[in-house]
Protein backbone atom coordinates (compact mmCIF):
# COMPACT_ATOMS: atom_id res chain seq x y z
CA UNK A 1 0.00 0.00 0.00
CA UNK A 2 1.74 3.64 -1.20
CA UNK A 3 0.08 6.63 -0.16
CA UNK A 4 1.20 10.14 0.34
CA UNK A 5 2.84 12.07 3.24
CA UNK A 6 4.98 15.41 3.71
CA UNK A 7 8.46 15.59 3.80
CA UNK A 8 10.77 18.60 4.35
CA UNK A 9 12.06 20.74 2.00
CA UNK A 10 15.29 23.23 2.39
CA UNK A 11 15.77 25.79 -0.48
CA UNK A 12 18.58 28.06 1.83
CA UNK A 13 20.06 27.68 4.67
CA UNK A 14 17.18 29.96 7.08
CA UNK A 15 16.22 27.16 8.88
CA UNK A 16 19.19 26.63 10.56
CA UNK A 17 19.32 30.18 11.66
CA UNK A 18 15.53 30.67 12.66
CA UNK A 19 14.82 27.16 14.49
CA UNK A 20 16.38 25.81 17.30
CA UNK A 21 16.85 22.63 15.71
CA UNK A 22 16.43 22.26 11.63
CA UNK A 23 15.28 19.13 10.02
CA UNK A 24 17.34 17.96 7.52
CA UNK A 25 15.94 17.71 4.00
CA UNK A 26 13.92 15.23 3.06
CA UNK A 27 12.70 13.71 6.25
CA UNK A 28 9.30 12.34 7.05
CA UNK A 29 7.60 15.21 8.44
CA UNK A 30 4.32 16.23 10.69
CA UNK A 31 3.20 19.75 11.27
CA UNK A 32 3.83 19.02 14.94
CA UNK A 33 1.75 21.28 16.50
CA UNK A 34 1.45 19.19 19.47
CA UNK A 35 5.22 20.16 20.56
CA UNK A 36 3.96 23.45 22.11
CA UNK A 37 0.13 22.38 23.86
CA UNK A 38 2.17 23.11 27.18
CA UNK A 39 3.22 26.21 26.00
CA UNK A 40 1.87 29.55 27.42
CA UNK A 41 1.52 32.04 24.09
CA UNK A 42 3.03 34.39 26.09
CA UNK A 43 6.02 32.02 26.99
CA UNK A 44 7.31 32.02 23.56
CA UNK A 45 10.32 33.54 21.99
CA UNK A 46 13.12 33.81 19.96
CA UNK A 47 13.96 29.77 17.71
CA UNK A 48 11.29 28.50 19.41
CA UNK A 49 8.77 30.92 18.48
CA UNK A 50 10.13 30.97 15.21
CA UNK A 51 9.39 26.93 15.13
CA UNK A 52 6.09 27.33 16.60
CA UNK A 53 4.82 30.12 14.08
CA UNK A 54 5.94 28.00 10.68
CA UNK A 55 7.63 24.56 11.91
CA UNK A 56 6.64 21.50 10.26
CA UNK A 57 8.10 18.45 12.57
CA UNK A 58 11.19 16.05 10.76
CA UNK A 59 10.69 12.95 12.07
CA UNK A 60 14.04 11.87 12.05
CA UNK A 61 16.13 14.49 13.63
CA UNK A 62 12.77 16.08 15.47
CA UNK A 63 14.03 19.43 14.06
CA UNK A 64 11.65 22.05 12.07
CA UNK A 65 10.81 22.78 8.39
CA UNK A 66 9.52 26.11 6.84
CA UNK A 67 8.61 24.51 4.28
CA UNK A 68 7.48 20.65 3.20
CA UNK A 69 6.34 18.79 0.04
CA UNK A 70 3.96 16.20 -0.78
CA UNK A 71 5.43 12.71 -1.77
CA UNK A 72 4.81 9.45 -2.24
CA UNK A 73 5.38 7.01 1.09
CA UNK A 74 5.20 3.36 0.85
CA UNK A 75 3.94 1.40 3.50
CA UNK A 76 6.85 0.36 4.98
CA UNK A 77 8.55 3.79 4.95
CA UNK A 78 5.12 4.82 6.74
CA UNK A 79 5.55 2.20 9.42
CA UNK A 80 9.19 3.44 10.14
CA UNK A 81 7.81 7.18 10.30
CA UNK A 82 4.77 5.68 13.25
CA UNK A 83 7.70 4.06 14.82
CA UNK A 84 9.89 6.97 15.37
CA UNK A 85 7.02 9.48 16.19
CA UNK A 86 5.84 7.30 18.78
CA UNK A 87 8.54 7.01 20.22
CA UNK A 88 9.48 10.40 20.11
CA UNK A 89 6.25 11.06 21.72
CA UNK A 90 7.03 8.61 24.63
CA UNK A 91 10.42 9.84 25.20
CA UNK A 92 9.71 13.76 24.99
CA UNK A 93 6.60 14.28 25.99
CA UNK A 94 5.71 11.24 28.61
CA UNK A 95 2.97 9.30 27.32
CA UNK A 96 2.30 6.96 29.56
CA UNK A 97 3.04 3.44 27.70
CA UNK A 98 3.86 2.63 23.93
CA UNK A 99 0.11 1.93 23.08
CA UNK A 100 -0.86 5.74 23.82
CA UNK A 101 2.41 6.90 22.10
CA UNK A 102 1.65 5.22 18.87
CA UNK A 103 -2.22 6.21 18.76
CA UNK A 104 -0.77 9.72 19.31
CA UNK A 105 1.54 9.07 16.89
CA UNK A 106 -1.20 7.61 14.57
CA UNK A 107 -3.41 10.84 14.92
CA UNK A 108 -0.44 13.01 13.97
CA UNK A 109 0.46 10.96 10.81
CA UNK A 110 -3.38 10.90 9.91
CA UNK A 111 -3.69 14.89 9.96
CA UNK A 112 -0.65 15.20 7.40
CA UNK A 113 -1.52 12.68 4.92
CA UNK A 114 -5.07 14.32 5.11
CA UNK A 115 -3.25 17.50 3.96
CA UNK A 116 -1.77 15.44 1.20
CA UNK A 117 -4.39 13.34 0.03
CA UNK A 118 -5.77 16.07 -2.56
CA UNK A 119 -2.65 17.49 -3.54
CA UNK A 120 0.08 16.34 -6.41
CA UNK A 121 3.29 14.60 -5.58
CA UNK A 122 6.09 17.81 -5.24
CA UNK A 123 3.11 20.38 -3.70
CA UNK A 124 5.09 22.74 -1.47
CA UNK A 125 3.04 23.24 1.68
CA UNK A 126 4.27 26.32 4.04
CA UNK A 127 2.09 26.45 7.68
CA UNK A 128 0.83 29.72 9.99
CA UNK A 129 0.37 28.55 13.31
CA UNK A 130 -0.92 31.27 15.88
CA UNK A 131 -3.35 31.35 19.16
CA UNK A 132 -6.42 32.77 19.14
CA UNK A 133 -8.11 35.20 21.49
CA UNK A 134 -8.71 32.04 24.44
CA UNK A 135 -5.18 31.12 23.83
CA UNK A 136 -6.14 27.88 21.26
CA UNK A 137 -3.73 26.80 18.90
CA UNK A 138 -5.15 27.53 14.92
CA UNK A 139 -2.90 26.26 11.82
CA UNK A 140 -3.54 27.87 8.50
CA UNK A 141 -1.69 25.61 5.80
CA UNK A 142 -0.89 26.87 1.98
CA UNK A 143 -0.38 25.25 -0.77
CA UNK A 144 1.95 26.67 -3.56
CA UNK A 145 2.16 24.28 -7.05
CA UNK A 146 5.30 24.70 -9.28
CA UNK A 147 5.02 26.33 -12.98
CA UNK A 148 5.24 24.84 -15.73
CA UNK A 149 6.66 27.95 -17.51
CA UNK A 150 8.76 30.01 -14.78
CA UNK A 151 7.63 33.91 -14.69
CA UNK A 152 10.22 36.48 -15.07
CA UNK A 153 8.41 39.47 -14.27
CA UNK A 154 7.45 39.28 -10.42
CA UNK A 155 7.03 43.38 -10.34
CA UNK A 156 4.01 42.72 -12.70
CA UNK A 157 1.98 40.47 -10.68
CA UNK A 158 -0.35 42.15 -8.46
CA UNK A 159 0.14 39.87 -5.54
CA UNK A 160 3.46 41.24 -5.58
CA UNK A 161 2.76 44.63 -5.54
CA UNK A 162 4.30 47.02 -2.61
CA UNK A 163 1.73 48.49 -0.41
CA UNK A 164 2.20 50.34 2.49
CA UNK A 165 0.35 48.99 5.96
CA UNK A 166 0.16 51.31 9.24
CA UNK A 167 0.17 48.47 11.57
CA UNK A 168 2.71 46.10 12.17
CA UNK A 169 3.23 43.40 9.44
CA UNK A 170 3.27 39.94 10.15
CA UNK A 171 6.64 37.89 9.35
CA UNK A 172 6.23 35.81 6.30
CA UNK A 173 8.79 34.24 4.20
CA UNK A 174 9.73 35.33 0.66
CA UNK A 175 8.39 31.83 -0.79
CA UNK A 176 8.50 32.83 -4.30
CA UNK A 177 12.25 34.15 -3.91
CA UNK A 178 12.82 30.76 -2.22
CA UNK A 179 11.61 28.84 -5.12
CA UNK A 180 13.44 31.02 -7.61
CA UNK A 181 16.54 30.06 -6.36
CA UNK A 182 16.05 26.67 -6.10
CA UNK A 183 16.16 26.30 -9.36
Amino acid sequence: MSGKLLRTLRLDESDALVFPVAAAPGEWAVPGGFAFWDDAPASLSGKRQQAFRSGFLGLSSFGWSTLVEVAECGAAERAAALRALAAHIREAYGAPDDAAATGAAEEELGFAESLCRDQPAGTVLALHRSHDKGGEQREAFRTLHRREVPHRDFGALPVFAIAEVEEEAEERPDLAALLKDRK
